[in-house]
């Protein structure tokens, strides 16, 4: 059986998702067979794999990490938020049912032996697996039926580092407060740290972490210094982009700059549909969430949503609604992808009540939609704007009338219709990863422009955004070699944690002693 670590978190977004593919690129460079693994990922970024399968976009950002094709086996159970108490549940990348929180800790015993049983099959068939946490193992409130970070770490004895974020401060505390609410079994298999996002001199933290080891009796594996250049795939990373500009814009290769304005969605899904357009030269795209940000751009996205009626609701109580529709009665290009898409027509008829009820739409496209019961999926391929393009397909939405020209046409040698409509101004798809299509974007955008009067916006003609992405990996592989304790990283996951690490305990005043051994 092969070897396994698992990279846990004092927090969401400290960097677990980033560490875990950068471990992953690091392995497969040096020709290590290696598999990542999230057992309970809770996201509504999520691709389609190969044979039809719904898994977490982070785990397929891992498995290219890999050179792997995206798996179910990777990620298998999901949840997708619909609202701020339930979720869709997702095992093996098909939808099982709509739970709580409270009645999903009912199937978590079961779903122990589903993600149990999937990791061991990984270990059969890679050498390395490196699994990924959920959230933090520090919330101790929900450890009796946990199945993502030490409830897992315990039922496939697995050794723990923990990754903590030094730009949000307090890192130290977090690092030996994870540990110290832990009891003592869970507090055996935390093996070290990782600090995240460093920016400074290392010499300034050094007593910090020597302080830590002192209080812990366990190492740093290694500081990873902050990079402006990771942006891409962040699974968290709409809280940090909210009404600001996505990712590192170029300068225009022109005289004039395109702007985007991404409506931000309560209950987005697959925001990183945005990132390409981020990608390019002259392109600055931001995210929305008040209608006086959509006053001077240039093109409207409509992203995804996993609660289309609910989030079309919201659009119409904050204003945004009228400016989308201003936006393109002026003449101005709007995109709807997925449930944005499905927004932009006249009607949504939802007679399963999948999403709680049918609605008018902004009717700015002559489409009607009906929910189906069952969930679409699929990874089609076709043509577009006079491009190839493939994308994939994550939705309940059909449509059952559209009057406009599809936007998606059958690849040459394919069955299959129109799919979308192209009213010129105003455009739409289910087809999320279109604009991951570099011929696809650039087509785009020169309409935008003809559209808007950029005259002298000038599209990149070799902007590549899957070697934006392949080049993302290898710095976060590059950062891992560089910064981490590769050797020790190695050892630790080939014999699991050390054996007589000491138990933090807390004394009934609040102050932590000092490590001593169990």
């Amino acid at each position: 059986m092969g070897g396994a670590l698992l990279v846990a978190g004092t927090t969401s977004d400290a960097g677990k998702s980033a560490l875990v593919a950068g471990i992953c690129r690091w392995l497969h460079r040096s020709g290590v067979s290696v598999a990542p693994f999230k057992a309970q990922n809770m996201s509504n970024n999520s691709v389609v794999t190969g044979d039809g399968g719904e898994i977490g976009r982070a785990q397929a950002m891992q498995a290219a990490a890999c050179g792997l094709a995206p798996s179910v086996a990777f990620n298998p159970v999901l949840l997708k938020p619909g609202s701020d108490r339930s979720s869709q549940v997702v095992v093996h990348g098909r939808a099982t049912g709509t739970v709580s929180a409270r009645s999903y800790r009912d199937r978590k015993p079961e779903l122990l032996d589903t993600v149990t049983a999937t990791l061991a099959g990984l270990r059969e068939r890679f050498d390395v697996v490196v699994c990924e946490g959920a959230g933090s193992p520090a919330e101790i409130n929900l450890r009796p039926t946990d199945i993502a970070n030490m409830g897992l770490a315990a039922a496939a004895d697995l050794p723990v580092v923990v990754v903590g974020d030094i730009d949000r401060g307090g890192v130290l505390a977090h690092l030996l407060g994870t540990v110290a609410v832990l009891d003592p079994a869970d507090q055996a298999r935390i093996a070290g740290f990782v600090v995240n996002k460093f920016r400074g001199d290392p010499a300034l933290l050094a007593p910090g972490l020597e302080q830590l080891r002192a209080l812990t009796g366990r190492p740093t594996y290694g500081v990873v210094p902050w990079s402006e250049r990771l942006w891409l795939d962040a699974e968290d990373s709409l809280s940090a982009v909210a009404d600001g500009v996505l990712g590192r814009p170029a300068p225009p290769r022109g005289s004039q700059w395109l702007r985007v304005g991404v409506v931000r969605l309560p209950r987005i899904s697959n925001a990183t549909d945005a990132e390409a357009l981020a990608c390019e030269p002259g392109v600055a795209v931001r995210y929305v969430t008040e209608p006086s940000r959509l006053a001077d751009v240039d093109l409207v996205v409509l992203p995804g949503s996993k609660a289309t009626v609910p989030d079309l609701a919201w659009l119409r109580r904050t204003g945004l609604a009228d400016a989308v529709v201003a936006h393109a009665r002026a003449g101005l290009p709007v995109l709807g992808i997925c449930g944005g898409f499905q927004m932009l027509g006249t009607r949504i008829e939802d007679p399963y009540g999948v999403e709680g009820g049918s609605a008018d739409g902004l009717g700015l496209l002559d489409v009607e939609i009906a929910f189906d019961e069952q969930k679409h999926l699929g990874n089609p391929v076709g043509t577009a704007l006079g491009q190839p393009v493939r994308g994939y397909e994550i939705h309940h939405g059909r449509v059952v009338r559209c009057g406009h020209p599809g936007l998606v046409g059958s690849a040459e040698g394919t069955e299959g219709g129109a799919e979308g409509a192209d009213a010129g101004a105003v455009l739409g798809s289910h087809w999320h990863g279109l604009l991951e299509n570099d011929g696809f974007r650039r087509a785009l955008l020169e309409r935008v422009a003809a559209r808007a009067g950029r005259t002298g916006f000038v599209p990149s003609p070799d902007t590549d955004f899957a070697a934006e992405r392949t080049a993302q990996l290898d710095l976060l592989g590059d950062l891992v070699e560089a910064h981490l304790d590769l050797d020790a990283l190695r050892a630790l996951i080939d014999t699991g944690a050390p054996a007589g690490l000491p138990t933090v305990e807390v004394a009934l005043s609040g102050v932590t002693g000092p490590a001593r051994p169990r």
